[in-house]
């Protein structure tokens, strides 16, 4: 891996493990602390992750436009701010205020960090985004570990630690990553008609992918949310909880080898990875509906996460793999607004469907979710698989 990758996920880790100190514990602050209802909490975690699908779609175009270096200090100037806002001013109604903020700027930097790790090192194809992936998990496992912890003697040390993260993110990206100069080519010519017509296609191919990768983050938010606020219910501690999001993490770094046996021999293509963890995902929900005890519930996560490994990875590798010379910015940006379009909808949907029918419905209908994402990745590359074999034909003739 390139020295410039290292820098990319060590930053990486510092950012997510500063952000997991809050957001698995924002649900259980806005009901139970600020004594807002489920519906509530949906709302203002909506208003965050629709902040950050702006931030998403900004960061990716401003990556194609001033690179990495400039896109990612931009997000994290922003999301320092609100950050420490969050510090001083976390009562009703700043805490909304200030956590849309941060989703925006959280929302700049994700997409220039996934571009800017596929552009350092083009031929590393899905370890480059493998690798900023359990950056990412690494992050979530010690943030989430030491945020139950924390927040178990003040939520104001929950902040404080939050804000003392993103510092550290910012001396790192200040110092390391002015000297990382992506791989960058020029952007297609609109006059060649034929390429603009099969930019379209692949464009269409990843909206369609990403069409069922927005219902995977409805289901999979659901943990952060409606299934957060159950465990309280069932008596599960706030340790207890963030313990799942440690397991979480610390499977996903230690079960790397096995995945990529397991991908070399039987899942060989973007597409049967994500097909099989889609199916490892309804198991796991069909688990956690019957789960009342805490050892269920790790059993649930464990079988997610095995999910989460094959799923979230490919999908970026997919759309750079598809992104035209010069857009690959634009093309990550698609990806993560619309994980984080998942994360806006999931909790607002989870909140109403558990506040008005109960859990076993909110179940039954991430069920279907996954099984309308099985769908849309079955057919994503159809029109292209059709168009290449037209042109196949047309050479052959001619």
């Amino acid at each position: 891996m390139p020295r410039s990758l290292w820098l990319l996920v060590f930053g990486m880790i510092i950012n997510v493990t500063g952000a997991s100190f809050l957001w698995p514990l924002n649900t259980i602050y806005i009901h139970d602390h600020l004594g807002k209802s489920l519906s509530i909490a949906g709302l203002v975690l909506m208003a965050n992750s629709a902040a950050s699908v702006i931030g998403n779609l900004y960061g990716g175009t401003l990556f194609d436009k001033v690179g990495g270096y400039k896109s990612i200090l931009t997000g994290i100037f922003i999301t320092m701010t609100a950050v420490l806002g969050l510090v001083f001013f976390h009562g009703w109604p700043y805490y909304v205020f200030f956590l849309t903020i941060v989703g925006f700027g959280s929302g700049i930097v994700f997409p220039s960090m996934y571009a800017m790790a596929g552009s350092v090192w083009p031929a590393g194809g899905r370890k480059a985004f493998n690798s900023i992936y359990v950056a990412q998990n690494v992050g979530v496992a010690i943030g989430a570990a030491l945020g139950g912890l924390v927040a178990s003697y003040s939520f104001q040390y929950i902040f404080m630690a939050n804000a003392i993260m993103y510092f550290l993110f910012l001396l790192i990206a200040f110092f390391g990553y002015r000297d990382i100069h992506a791989e960058k080519a020029n952007q297609t010519s609109i006059l060649n008609q034929q390429v603009v017509v099969k930019n379209r296609t692949k464009l269409t191919a990843l909206l369609v992918l990403c069409a069922g990768y927005l219902l995977c983050w409805v289901a999979y938010v659901q943990w952060q949310t409606t299934i957060a606020a159950h465990t309280q219910e069932l008596s599960i501690s706030l340790k207890q909880y963030s313990l799942l999001w440690a397991i979480n993490g610390a499977l996903i770094v230690l079960g790397q080898p096995f995945i990529t046996i397991f991908v070399r021999y039987f899942a060989k293509t973007l597409k049967k990875q994500i097909l099989v963890g889609l199916v490892i995902f309804i198991g796991s929900f069909v688990l956690v509906a019957q789960a009342e005890q805490f050892s269920v519930f790790v059993v649930a996560m464990v079988i997610l996460t095995i999910g989460e490994m094959f799923i979230w990875p490919a999908v970026p590798t997919i759309a750079n793999d598809l992104a035209p010379k010069g857009r690959e910015g634009f093309y990550q940006g698609i990806v993560n607004s619309t994980a984080t379009g998942g994360r806006m909808l999931g909790p607002l949907v989870g909140g109403i469907l558990v506040d008005f029918y109960g859990m076993s419905m909110l179940f039954a209908v991430l069920i279907i979710l996954l099984v309308i994402s099985m769908l849309t990745t079955v057919i994503y590359d159809r029109k292209m698989k059709s168009n290449s074999l037209e042109e196949k034909v047309v050479i052959t003739t001619n």
